[in-house]
């Protein structure tokens, strides 16, 4: 299976748009290599819209930008698999690209040949320029068909936006992740209608085919493509949370060359890692929703679970959730043995509920396990 886990890596959109290149991609990879990233989990670079010429040639085939990419695609991949990453490549289900270069529509099976000669490992499927008589349903399954038919392993990580009922039909389609919003911009308020948009979706996020909630923006403060005013350090632990406990694709969108080192330690907490990629890759249940609180738990492999509070609103929240909604009663005679998975701290086994004070915009995870007692 090629998606058991949410996949994890970085893509060049949110910060680079157009302005990518051989040199960006390999400097990135590095860095990556360098700054424990990969080590962390994150495997697929890929090369978002803008990277190949504006028409195809006269074989019907994409292009590689030659001023962006003078090396190939080959060659660029050569390098990645190299330095232990796989390789993403981005095409569009419609007519043209969003960006206005050639799209796959009708060429679907050329270009996943294409693909699977240079190497590619994740294609990031877009829906720009779709012709209004086809539905959407039938161009990803193409793709999906055509990847499946090209002799190579190549994800599917479609991108319709969670436009015309996507998350009812890209399993059966053959997509591996699928996109459950538009674009993400760095900023608290796409941040928190990001979140807020997942309540309803989490029946239909399962290994082999996951939630796709978008790139993340954490570490680009301000700085980059979709940056749109940026977000304060708590934002972006909730932020990564919220990713992580709905078992979202891990996506990086900053640039890891200069990243901060508090944007790294947020990007690389091992535990809320695990999290994301526990194998079992439930997503959790809606505890408390009302007035910007959102309390949710996620069962995990092991037996424990993941449980997060999540203050959306602007103002600091005194938060307490009683354990019976969570389906542990009183009289079960098992207590909730917490671990603050952001401060790396035991708090011990609690009864009954679970009070936390959390400022505007801000979380609280725990690893939850039942204890007797």
């Amino acid at each position: 299976m090629l998606s058991q886990t949410p996949p994890m890596g970085w893509n060049s959109w949110n910060t680079f748009g157009k302005d990518i290149s051989d040199s960006l991609i390999r400097e990135t990879a590095d860095a990556m290599a360098r700054n424990g990233l990969r080590d962390a989990g994150y495997q697929y670079v890929t090369i978002d819209d803008l990277w190949s010429e504006r028409q195809r040639d006269e074989d019907g085939r994409l292009r590689p930008d030659a001023r962006k990419f003078p090396h190939g695609m080959e060659e660029l991949s050569r390098y990645l698999h190299s330095k232990s990453f796989k390789f993403g490549m981005y095409s569009c289900a419609g007519t043209r690209t969003c960006a206005d270069f050639p799209g796959s529509y009708e060429y679907e099976f050329l270009d996943a040949e294409t693909f699977a000669q240079w190497g590619v490992d994740l294609l990031k499927y877009d829906y720009c320029y779709k012709p209004n008589h086809v539905e959407g349903h039938l161009l990803y399954k193409r793709m999906a068909m055509a990847l499946r038919s090209c002799g190579r392993d190549i994800l599917l990580s479609a991108c319709s936006w969670g436009k015309d009922g996507a998350e009812t039909f890209m399993r059966n389609a053959g997509a591996h992740m699928w996109r459950s919003t538009g674009d993400i911009s760095d900023n608290w308020q796409s941040v928190k209608g990001i979140i807020e948009h997942q309540k309803t979706l989490t029946p239909y996020g399962a290994p082999g085919c996951f939630n796709d909630m978008d790139m993340l923006v954490v570490g680009m403060r301000g700085k980059g493509n979709v940056a749109l005013g940026g977000c304060t350090d708590e934002e972006y632990k909730t932020h990564f949370s919220a990713w992580c406990l709905f078992a979202s694709p891990l996506i990086i969108g900053c640039d890891v060359r200069k990243v901060d080192g508090t944007s790294l330690q947020i990007l690389t907490n091992r535990e809320l890692i695990a999290v994301d990629q526990d194998p079992e890759g439930r997503e959790p249940w809606i505890v408390t929703d009302a007035y910007d609180i959102l309390v949710c738990m996620r069962p995990l492999a092991n037996g424990n679970y993941a449980l997060g509070f999540f203050n959306l609103s602007d103002d600091a929240r005194e938060v307490y959730q009683n354990f019976w909604d969570l389906g542990l009663p009183t009289g079960s005679g098992y207590r909730l043995f917490l671990r603050d998975l952001w401060a790396h701290e035991d708090v011990g086994a609690v009864r009954e509920g679970w009070r936390v004070r959390l400022e505007p915009h801000a979380c609280a995870v725990y690893g939850a396990r039942l204890v007797k007692g």
